[in-house]
Parts: C-alpha cells; structure tokens; sequence
C-alpha cells in the first residue's frame, strides 16, 4: 500500500479534475435513475388516464433527466480522462527523474527488456488506478445510497433488497472473483517482462545470431515466451468477462426479486401500484454502476504490484533526490586532482572483486596510461571517478572533496570522457557534435574534425542510429573530437584509439596533449608483450 501512495499523491496534484469527476458521475448516475423512475412512474400513471398537463409536466422531467444525463456523463468522462492522462504524465516524469541517477547501476539488477516492460507496460497499468479503483467506488456509493434514501420513502423492504444487492454486487462476488485472478495474474507481468527482454535481446542480438545461424533456435524461444504471455492474458481475460457476467446476473436476480417482493406488498396493500413499475426501473437501473465493480478488485491488485514493480526500479531514489541540495560543486576554473586511497569495488551479486584496496594519487597536470590486461578493472576506476558506480570502501577525493559529497552532474559537466562504448544519435554528424556545446560554430567543429583525421567527412553526413554507418575507428575518433570540442579540465579516456591505425593513433594524442597541457589526464590502456601490465 506505501507504493500506492506514491500514485494518490500524484494523483492529488490534479484534485480539482477528480472533483469534477466525482461531482459529474454523481450527477450522471443519480440523473440515470431518476430517468428510469419517471419513465414507469410515466407508465403507470398514463394507465389511469391523469389530466393531460400531468403527462406533459412528467414527459418534460424525463426529457430534462436524459439531456442532463447525457453532458453530465461526458463531464465526466472528460475530466476523468484529463485528469488520467495528466497523472501518468506526471508519473512518467517522477519516475524518470529517479531512475536517472541510478544509471547505470541498474542495469546490474535488471534487463533492459524487463527495464522496458516496467516503465511502458506498469505504467499504463496505472491508468486504470484512478479510472476503474479510486474515483468509481466514491460515485457508486453515493448514488445508491441517495437511492436506497429515495426508495425508502415508498417501502423500507425493497430498500433492504436494494441493499443487500449492494452488498452482494460490490462486495461479496467481486471478492471471490478476486481470489481466483490473484492466483491468475501473478505471472502476466512475469511473463510480459521475460517477453519484453526476449524481444530487446533477439532485435540487438539479430546479426550475430544470423552469422553463427541460431536465429530460428531464437526464433522458437521468442515464439514461446509470446504464446505463454498470450495465454495468461486470455486466462486474466476470462476471468475478468466472467466475474462481470456473474455480477450482472446477481443484479437481474435482485431485479427479479424487487418486482415480486413489489407486487406482493401490492395485493397487501403496503404499496400503491402505482409505484410498482417505477421501483423495478429504479433496480435495473441503479445497478448498472455496480457491473464493472466485479473488476473493482482485480484493478486494484494490478495498480499494487505495477506500482510495486516501479518502486522496486527506484528503491531509494527518494533518498538521492533529497541529498543533492547538499552536494559540493566541482570547481571547472581550474585542474583537480585526484586521489584514491584504499578503494575496493565488486559488481552486485558478484563475490570476485574487480578493485581491490587501490591507492593513487594524481596531480594536477599530469598525464597517466593506466596499463593492464583485459578485465584489470581499467575502465571500472573511470566508472567510480565518474561516480557512475559507487566504491564498496575507501576514499576517492577530486580536487580534496569526497565524491561522495560532490553532485554527479557537476562532474560529467567538468570532464571530458571517452568511454569504450560510445552513443551517437540518429542524425548528422553536426547535431552529434553539438552534444560538446550549443554556440559551437561549423568551423570549430571542422577543426576538431581534421585533428582526429576525420577531415573527409562533412558536417552534413548522416549517421545511423548507433552510428551503424560509422567503422569502429570512426567511431573513436569522432568520440575524441567530441571531447576536444567540451575542453574541460579532467580528461578520461577509455582507450580512446584501440581501433585507429598508429599513425593517425601518434597525431590524435599529439593534439590531445596540446590542448589538455595544463590538466589531468587518466588513459586506461591494455598491456602489450612489450609494455607488461601494471
């Protein structure tokens, strides 16, 4: 229930919208009602032959209830939805900015297939929060209560009828219908996510399993996921129509039931005929609203657990939004050094550890080639200088603040990084470039872009997404002039020329050199047969 108050507080946000919508369904429901009532009372009364002003005053009634039924029930669909759409927009955002500082921690707790299901599918789950669970419940109860008053007036007995039916429609069958979907719908999201990931693996994966020809084997394993989510969602289905076929029929019966019990109190003389007709309306009426609440429960148990999934996704990002008012910022006026003392790193659920108790210490101005082989832990130091992963001990100081205490943001705003893998947007060459600095103008552009020997292409060249279109050393070089274009003080560069030749790999650092003269430079680079590892 904790992660559902999330949702409700959002959904706050748009109170008057919920207003609306309560005080328009109320109107709609009660106005539906009150049509029907006129109507048999409009019957009965035409039997007796009344004054002809009689049947225009009763006609006018029940033309005045449908018209105000009618934009009563589009108020209300109207604010409702506003207000839906505007709740999950909300939501999306709230969500978003937690998942975005623990990136990319967690993708070592989750898939990005899971990760995708989640964010999509839970919370458009959560739409029907407020559309099937919260605001119904509250129109419901107020409309059969203002009934139940209503037919009181003409007799308590059917009045208990209508109540019990209340209590039978809303309570007692969505309940049991409740207890068979929970057992039901434990595995759609399962299932849905394991779909999801499948679908992400078999689209990333497409090339490398057509080059070693285990695409069909993939294929079927894709094929099974799909038709086993498919058949829990038919399973959930059915028991959805068939709880709201049981309820309606319920609510028949007690129809049934209201028109022997009338006509009994009728040849007692407990209750005019004359009412007889229009107490049955009211009954087949007022339970039109209790129908979907067969579905009240099984709503409710799919907006808790997406709403636990989501939090599970975030747990503690309300923690880290809270401390950045506290965060240093890294000054960019000038160097910064850094110093690691003791500092230890494992990935989660791993028991190797991937740092163990390092110690270094780097001076403003200097230039440093980490040398190790493959798997050394290189590119994780970067990871925790970029404070992307987090140190299970020790110390790591810039410029003498504790990472710890230094906002995140203000150190990718600081430093220049190259990474092994490098993003590039669908777009052109510029527009990827122009990551570095919006003022950046063409011919500083055209400059970084002939100091990674990159002069042969123009601004204007497409790339792909992920910059398919792009060698592996195009990608390199176009990563370096991206940080060349940034120019800040701290320079992290993950083996930035791995894949460029060694001529054009000698020009590049002889700029690289230039430009960052008077700052820190930290080049993680693989060992080689000359160059032992260190």
């Amino acid at each position: 229930m904790k992660d559902l108050m999330v949702i409700i507080r959002l959904m706050m946000a748009e109170k008057r919208d919920i207003l609306y919508a309560i005080i328009f369904g109320f109107i709609a429901g009660i106005t539906s009602v009150g049509l029907f009532a006129a109507s048999g009372y409009l019957i009965s009364k035409a039997a007796l032959t009344p004054p002809f002003y009689t049947l225009i005053l009763i006609t006018s009634t029940v033309k005045l209830f449908g018209i105000t039924k009618a934009i009563a029930r589009y108020a209300e669909r109207y604010f409702s939805h506003r207000a839906t759409f505007t709740i999950l927009s909300n939501l999306r955002v709230n969500f978003f900015k937690k998942l975005e500082p623990l990136a990319p921690e967690i993708f070592h707790k989750y898939r990005s297939g899971d990760l995708l299901s989640r964010i999509v599918g839970d919370v458009e789950t959560l739409q029907n929060f407020f559309l099937r669970v919260f605001y119904p419940p509250i129109v419901l109860a107020l409309v059969f209560l203002s009934t139940i008053l209503f037919t009181a007036f003409f007799s308590v007995y059917v009045a208990f009828v209508l109540l019990a039916g209340l209590l039978l429609t809303i309570f007692v069958v969505p309940a049991i219908f409740a207890l068979r979907q929970a057992r039901i719908t434990q595995y759609v999201r399962t299932e849905r996510g394991t779909l999801s990931t499948e679908v992400t693996e078999f689209l990333h994966g497409f090339r490398d399993l057509k080059i070693y020809q285990k695409l069909d084997e993939k294929e079927q394993q894709l094929i099974q996921s799909s038709d086993s989510y498919i058949s829990e969602q038919e399973r959930e289905n059915i028991n959805k129509l068939y709880s709201q076929s049981v309820n309606s029929f319920v609510s028949l019966v007690v129809s049934w039931f209201v028109l022997a019990l009338g006509a009994f109190l009728v040849t007692e003389g407990q209750l005019e005929g004359i009412f007889l007709a229009m107490l049955v309306m009211i009954s087949l009426t007022v339970f039109e609203d209790a129908a979907p609440m067969a579905a009240f429960p099984i709503h409710f148990q799919d907006s808790k657990r997406a709403a636990s999934r989501l939090s599970a996704v975030v747990e503690g990002g309300d923690e880290t939004d809270t401390g950045t008012s506290d965060m240093k910022e890294l000054q960019s006026r000038q160097a910064v050094t850094i110093d690691m003392k003791g500092v230890s790193f494992s990935f989660p659920d791993e028991p190797r550890q991937t740092l163990k108790n390092i110690n270094l210490n780097l001076q403003a101005g200097s230039k440093t080639a980490i040398v190790g082989p493959s798997g050394s832990g290189k590119s994780t130091l970067l990871q925790l200088l970029l404070k992307l992963n987090h140190a299970d001990q020790g110390d790591i100081h810039l410029d003498g603040l504790s990472i710890d205490n230094i906002d995140q943001e203000s150190i990718w705003a600081n430093t220049n990084v190259v990474l092994q893998e490098n993003h590039f947007f669908y777009g052109t060459l510029r527009s990827n470039l122009l990551l570095a600095g919006d003022s950046l103008t063409d011919e500083e552009m055209e400059a970084a872009l002939a100091n990674v020997e990159l002069d042969y292409l123009s601004l204007d060249d497409a790339v792909y997404e992920k910059g398919e279109n792009l060698s592996g050393g195009e990608k390199q070089r176009l990563a370096v002039a991206r940080v060349m274009l940034k120019n800040d003080h701290l320079w992290l560069l993950d083996e930035p020329t791995s894949s460029v030749d060694a001529p054009t790999e000698e020009a590049i650092y002889r700029h690289l050199f230039e430009q960052a003269k008077k700052t820190i430079t930290l080049i993680p680079r693989q060992s080689s047969p000359d160059q032992p590892g260190k």
